[in-house]
């Protein structure tokens, strides 16, 4: 079983495609996320045939901090994943319906272990600043996260924000220009293992770029994480975790084409 992350780690906006080559030179792109009537993800080609291969040979799991609608919005290349899970790990999708007793299950550990939604929204809105705040959101009912001016923000505030969040259950992570809260038993990893266990997956792989993504790479029998994204930039790594060079798109056909090899017996061996 296959279970990757999504943006940044598999699909691009074009902000975070970094093209390095000459334009004559680009590869060819194809897009797999519309939002208000405009492109918003791609893919390469390349990276859209990997995958279409992938899908047809692997339980491929699309795993992704997005919300249900969120998701919705990105039309993958191949079949349509039996499994998908959405918001970190709240939603485990089955033929695009969210399974309820898995739900209820996250929603009753998270009010027994962690600080209330409405305390931490509140600690939100109370520490941040409006000169570099753009919008304040949460997800599913879930989380928070807020999205941010970079270029104004507080230096510091960041580690402010994780360091009262931890007692309390949760985990802050900062990805482009979204600042996200999230309660620490909500994980994409759990998720990862019970649609393992419905499929009856002996071995899995993964890939993910930031902080929200380490329970799930250290959770998988194998596992990569790009050059680039919050993992990158603090140096993060486990040891059956595997650290490309490779940035941005690249990086998202790089991964694909592990994931291949790593599922097939015989080319695994060599």
């Amino acid at each position: 079983m296959v279970a990757s992350d999504l943006d940044r780690t598999l699909i691009y906006s074009a902000a975070a495609l970094q093209l390095t080559m000459p334009d004559e030179r680009a590869p060819r792109l194809l897009c797999v996320e519309v939002y208000d009537r405009a492109p918003l993800s791609y893919m390469t080609e390349t990276a859209a045939a990997l995958l279409d291969q992938l899908a047809r040979t692997t339980v491929f799991v699309p795993t992704t901090t997005r919300t249900r609608e969120q998701y919705a919005r990105i039309h993958l290349p191949g079949p349509a994943p039996r499994y998908a899970i959405c918001a970190n790990g709240g939603h485990l999708l089955v033929d695009g319906v969210s399974d309820p007793e898995w739900h209820e299950g996250v929603t009753r550990r998270l009010a027994e272990e962690c600080a209330p939604l409405d305390e931490v929204r509140a600690h939100l809105r109370a520490t941040s600043d409006p000169s570099w705040l753009l919008k304040e959101r949460v997800a599913e009912d879930l989380f928070a996260y807020l999205v941010v001016d970079r270029t104004a923000l507080p230096e510091g505030w960041v580690k402010e924000l994780s360091a009262w969040a931890g007692p309390r259950g949760w985990t802050v992570s900062l990805q482009g220009r979204k600042i996200y809260a999230v309660p620490q038993p909500l994980t994409k990893s759990a998720a990862m293992h019970e649609a393992a266990r419905r499929c009856g997956a002996t071995r899995t792989l993964a890939a993910g770029d930031s902080l929200l993504d380490a329970d799930l790479l250290l959770a998988a029998d194998r596992a990569w994480r790009p050059g680039h994204g919050e993992l990158a930039d603090s140096g993060w790594g486990a040891p059956h975790t595997e650290v490309l060079r490779e940035r941005g798109a690249a990086a998202g056909e790089e991964i694909l084409r592990r994931f291949l090899r790593a599922s097939d017996p015989v080319r695994a061996g060599r």
